[in-house]
């Protein structure tokens, strides 16, 4: 059976993309043709006379093989900006009918599909619409990755309100332990299980190396 996923964050540098290759070496690892999804991505370096996101060929990379960068990523921006300013920049626009056919092309092609969103859950894509509108036009569960640091339950909360309010179900939330250690993980980790309505899929340990898939035996997902 098919599924996907929409993975948003509390913020953005807080591990979408290393949680999101965490989560599909932990599904290739249970036998599944997995595939990371990244619409819209604001940030390019020129790599082999081509521009390119970072996070988007780390996401090539833990996905199976078979999948093209530009099926993976269909719209790379070059300015590492808010994207609706990215795009203003190059002279394009953000259209979302392109994202959900991609979305739909991969879907078609693998048993689990993550969804990565760029930034938090409302981050503009155009003058009429942000990210949680193309959530909500998805329809997907949302897994929320958590930036373990200071402030995070309450942009945690937030968020959920946020997905909620959007119609959409929080299938469980990841956290993400960053580079600098936060005091008192274990209590905020334990208000975070008693605050938010969804299972903890797991605790993302610091790698320096950025690794994801050493990461990925510390999910625990259904």
């Amino acid at each position: 059976m098919n599924h996907a996923f929409f993975l948003t964050g509390t913020d953005t540098e807080i591990g979408k993309t290393f949680a999101s290759c965490a989560l599909l070496h932990a599904w290739r690892s249970q036998g599944l043709r997995a595939v990371g999804y990244k619409p819209v991505a604001a940030g390019a370096d020129l790599i082999d006379g081509r521009f390119c996101n970072e996070d988007a060929v780390r996401l090539q990379r833990a996905s199976s093989t078979g999948f093209e960068l530009d099926e993976i990523n269909p719209l790379c921006l070059r300015a590492a900006i808010a994207p609706h300013l990215a795009a203003q920049a190059e002279n394009r626009s953000i259209e979302l009918a392109p994202l959900l056919q991609g979305f739909a092309h991969l879907r078609a092609s693998a048993e689990r599909v993550v969804v990565e969103g760029v930034g938090g859950f409302r981050v503009p894509l155009g003058a009429d619409f942000d990210s949680a509108d193309l959530a909500a036009r998805l329809g997907l569960p949302v897994i929320l990755v958590v930036g373990m640091r200071l402030g995070c339950i309450n942009h945690a909360l937030l968020s959920v309100e946020a997905i909620a309010a959007r119609g959409l179900t929080l299938a469980g939330w990841i956290g993400n332990c960053l580079q600098v250690p936060m005091p008192s993980l274990a209590e905020n980790l334990k208000t975070l299980n008693d605050a938010l309505p969804a299972p903890c899929l797991g605790v993302l340990p610091y790698i320096p190396t950025g690794d994801a898939a050493k990461a990925a035996p510390h999910l625990a997902l259904p």
